[in-house]
């Protein structure tokens, strides 16, 4: 499994706020004067931090534009700096275990992401809507796996030759979005992506044809997912 390599912090304290803008909060209350915020980003992640009820906080949260909601990871400091620096600290924490989570495909030999990392990618990525049911198609029939033919006909493409390039595509899209953090390893992959979806296996009924399986932590992303 590759390496962690965590982003060079000599300069985190000088470089903290660079590319962060500040906005209002809208309504004030008689005991406390609007709290300023201060929003930026950090690899995939969008930053908000700022003081509240007298204590600086950060807290990370998936960058726009995504179907993605909710909290990634959050963080105090005794400065607005301390808690962005902590937040980021977190942050690259949460990628090594993540990458630590990853199992080795016994197929192909190459990482496949945790169920979570996959959900992750899927409300960030633009899928086409032929991809999208061609991973429906996969993620239903789980480790039966499904004929190529078949997952073209789901995808509505006349051949098996263009739906594995789409799939292949979709390989891709996910290992770029989850590549794309804060100095973490993305998960290896083959040269045209497809490993990230599955693999293809000899039917047992056909010695001609060869079946999609999907990683069932994938299928379990597309489920929860779409």
């Amino acid at each position: 499994m590759p390496g962690y390599t965590a982003p060079n912090r000599s300069d985190a304290g000088r470089d903290v706020f660079k590319g962060m803008s500040k906005k209002s909060k809208a309504k004030e209350t008689r005991k406390e004067a609007a709290m300023s915020i201060r929003v930026g980003e950090y690899g995939r992640y969008q930053i908000k931090s700022g003081r509240l009820a007298g204590a600086y906080g950060a807290r990370a949260f998936p960058k726009p534009p995504t179907k993605a909601r909710g909290l990634i990871a959050e963080a105090t400091g005794e400065t607005e700096e301390a808690a962005i620096i902590a937040l980021h600290s977190a942050i690259d924490q949460r990628e090594v275990r993540r990458a630590e989570d990853r199992r080795t495909d016994p197929h192909k030999g190459t990482q496949v992401p945790t169920s979570d990392e996959y959900v992750e990618a899927l409300h960030s990525v633009n899928l086409t809507g032929s991809q999208r049911a061609m991973l429906m198609a996969l993620s239903l029939k789980e480790a039966d796996g499904l004929a190529q033919v078949k997952v073209a006909d789901a995808g509505s493409y006349k051949s098996t030759t263009s739906a594995n390039r789409a799939l292949a595509s979709v390989g891709r899209m996910i290992v770029g979005y989850l590549s794309s953090g804060t100095g973490s390893t993305g998960p290896s992959t083959g040269p045209d992506g497809s490993t990230l979806i599955g693999y293809r296996d000899v039917s047992e009924h056909d010695e001609k044809a060869e079946n999609w399986i999907m990683h069932p932590e994938l299928c379990a992303a597309v489920r929860k997912v779409m």
